[in-house]
Order: C-alpha cells, then sequence, then structure tokens
C-alpha cells in the first residue's frame, strides 16, 4: 500500500497550539461547569463535543524557521482541510461517498509523500478515494466532527486546571506536558475551555523547544458543506495493483 507520509489532519502534533483570538464564542451567564475540575471540565467537554454539527479550525505552526497553516471545516459526515507549508500545498476534501487529495507539485511529494510519477498523474485534478477504502476512512475519520476533538481532549491525570481563566475569553484554562520521545520533542499545553452554558475548546497553546502553533477553535455548531471537485482520478489510475 502506497505510503502517504501526511494522512490526516493531527491536530495533536500539528498543534503546538498557541492563543490567537478567538471570534466571537458568547459565554452564558450560567456555566455549565458548577464546580470546575480538571475531571468536571472534560466530562462537560465531551459530552458537548459529542453533540456537534461541526467546527471551523485555524492552526498556525511556527518549526525552526519554517512556518505553516491548516485551515479546516470538520462536519458530521463531510470536512476538509487545507494545508499551507512555505510554497507547499494540498488539500484533503471528504464526502460521505468519497475523498478527494490535490495539491501542489511540492505540496503532493513534500508534504504527502508521493512520488514525483504518481504526482504527475494527479497533475491539476484530484484523487478519489471510494468509501470503503483505507484512506477514505482515514480520512473520514479526521476530518469529520467528534472524534478528531475528542482525541484532542488530554487524560485526567497529569492534567492541571490553572487558577487564573484566560483574560480574553474568561474561560478555563488546563494544561498538561508531553515527555519527549524519539519522535517528539517535550511538548507543553494550554488549552481554553468556553466557561459558558456549553462547555467547548476556544484555543490552544502548544509550545517546544523547536516551536510553537496556535489554533483556534470558532463556529461550533455550524453544518458544512463542502465543494466536490470538477476533476477527479481515481486512485487506482494513480496507484495501480501491482
Amino acid at each position: 500500500m502506497v505510503n502517504l507520509h501526511r494522512r490526516s489532519l493531527h491536530l495533536s502534533t500539528l498543534a503546538l497550539l498557541s492563543a490567537a483570538l478567538v471570534a466571537g464564542t458568547p459565554l452564558a451567564a450560567h456555566a455549565a461547569v458548577a464546580k470546575p475540575s480538571v475531571a468536571t471540565i472534560l466530562k462537560a467537554a465531551k459530552q458537548e463535543i459529542s453533540k456537534q454539527k461541526g467546527v471551523h479550525v485555524t492552526v498556525d505552526t511556527v518549526s525552526g524557521t519554517t512556518s505553516s497553516k491548516v485551515v479546516a471545516d470538520i462536519g458530521k459526515t463531510s470536512g476538509t482541510e487545507t494545508v499551507v507549508s512555505g510554497k507547499e500545498s494540498f488539500t484533503i476534501t471528504v464526502t460521505p461517498t468519497y475523498a478527494y487529495l490535490s495539491g501542489s507539485k511540492t505540496g503532493l511529494t513534500a508534504l504527502m509523500g508521493l512520488t514525483a510519477a504518481e504526482q504527475k498523474k494527479i497533475g491539476t485534478s484530484s484523487m478519489s478515494m471510494k468509501k470503503g477504502s483505507s484512506y477514505y476512512t482515514t480520512f473520514k475519520t479526521n476530518l469529520t466532527a467528534g472524534t478528531t476533538f475528542e482525541s484532542l481532549l488530554p487524560a485526567t491525570k497529569g492534567t492541571t486546571l490553572l487558577a487564573a481563566r484566560d483574560k480574553k475569553t474568561d474561560g478555563f484554562q488546563l494544561s498538561w506536558t508531553a515527555k519527549a520521545t524519539s519522535t517528539q520533542p517535550k511538548t507543553t499545553t494550554v488549552m481554553t475551555f468556553s466557561a459558558g452554558h456549553k462547555t467547548l475548546p476556544l484555543k490552544d497553546a502548544v509550545k517546544t523547544s523547536t516551536g510553537k502553533s496556535e489554533t483556534t477553535f470558532t463556529k461550533w455548531g455550524e453544518k458544512v458543506k463542502v465543494k466536490v471537485p470538477s476533476s477527479t482520478i481515481a486512485y487506482s489510475v494513480v496507484f495501480p495493483a501491482s
């Protein structure tokens, strides 16, 4: 099977996520979490995330001297993600029946791991993947509401509720640290949650020894509609069976 290096929206690792402004998420007078703690905030967030029809996500990342941006709309059954890193870019679109991949020449090779020959077959079209295929399943899992964002939430153990509220949103702030691994440096994360009647992630800040990112979550509850590419080429044409 072909190895697409960058197969889906990995907010938990792209998100070296820091505090950008959140566009107008209102906070209700009565909080959903009466007695805030790590456990009660995470429980309320999981329950609320499962009810959402969609969300808009923006991720700005700086790693070393390289800057990249992810813009995604995550819906119940459809979603789309565009990644831009320098002059390289690619877009993934998911519908209930197909997933599509398109991108710049270097975006498909350097970011997604395709060979030059495979990229040439796709050209300016979009590669289509049918429902039921392994890559369709991967993209759908990561670009539809619920699983992506619940997986962002930390474990209760090892997470701390900061005493101070976020200055811009008055939201709860949870902080945790992940140890360095052979492939990932040590990361320190602060995630902000609404303190209103719906406990939802508003923004996320992650810092490492090599970079940082800023992520915002807006338009919770939106119904996501995606545009199906007009020119497509089947996965089996790009990667014929050996």
